[in-house]
């Protein structure tokens, strides 16, 4: 595996003229538009890519792009994977593993998730402060201690310093912030009612079908991480889940989302 993380590493070296981003951000369902952001400077399709595997999720686009924001050097995933496409764990965060021998320091993580806090409305921000993991944890295997310990700790895996500096840009700019544990389950079938209530028995605010493998991976490898859903649907009422609205509603709240990133990318 890791001489395959290399491979990889060293043909997107080759092909983008050895940029080395400082930040990596990882794009969710209805939030890659979030890319106009970038300055462009290389852009490669995941099929290009040896060892990427290929998102079949619609609003994925499937792209890896390098730039700048704010004069930070970027690489952006718009389009992640998941367990749910039939990819394995270490598949599903295969990009992280790449990104942090680019060379990132930091990454960035946004999904579109299904609101359990009763607090929470369609189109809120939350800052995710903790996540429970329901999935299979992609650190199961050999491990590999070029990378990181065996026994990797979980304390504080969203990094509270980013989220002091998010929040007081939040203030600054008029945002609401929510903050909240997210719930990562395997999908896809959207949550039943009992299966909300249930995340809501063991702390959750929020539920999703991603990020958490990302999260422990970067954690594993001493990346400080900044992760927010955008809450999309309110699990607990009696709408239907339906993909197409998660698409439009991640689309219109990543507005507010972009402006939190970039604003957060200038006081790195």
């Amino acid at each position: 595996m890791l001489e395959e993380i290399k491979k990889t590493a060293d043909f997107i070296k080759a092909r983008t003229e050895n940029f080395t981003p400082e930040v990596g951000i990882i794009l969710g369902t209805g939030l890659g538009d979030f890319a106009d952001n970038i300055d462009e400077r290389y852009s490669l399709d995941y099929k290009e890519i040896p060892g990427f595997p290929v998102s079949t999720v619609e609003g994925h686009k499937g792209r890896l792009i390098f730039g700048t924001i704010e004069g930070r050097r970027v690489v952006a995933m718009q389009g992640r994977f998941h367990y749910y496409e039939g990819y394995t764990m270490q598949q599903v965060t295969f990009p992280v593993r790449v990104m942090k021998l680019l060379g990132i320091e930091y990454l960035f993580v946004s999904n579109a998730s299904g609101g359990i806090n009763p607090t929470f409305r369609v189109g809120d921000l939350m800052i995710i402060t903790d996540h429970i993991n329901l999935m299979p944890n992609p650190l199961i295997g050999r491990n590999l201690s070029e990378l990181g310990p065996r026994f990797p700790d979980m304390h504080n895996c969203y990094d509270r310093g980013l989220i002091a500096k998010a929040t007081a840009i939040a203030e600054e700019a008029n945002i609401k912030l929510q903050y909240g544990v997210y719930v990562g389950s395997t999908g896809p079938t959207f949550e039943t009612q009992a299966e909300y209530r249930y995340f809501k028995s063991i702390g959750g605010d929020a539920a999703g079908m991603s990020t958490v493998p990302e999260v422990i991976v970067a954690r594993h490898m001493s990346l400080p991480v900044f992760a927010v859903s955008v809450i999309t649907n309110c699990g607990l009422s009696d709408e239907k889940g339906d993909h197409e609205d998660v698409q439009r509603q991640g689309r219109k709240a990543g507005v507010k989302m972009a402006e939190l990133f970039v604003k957060l990318l200038k006081q790195l």
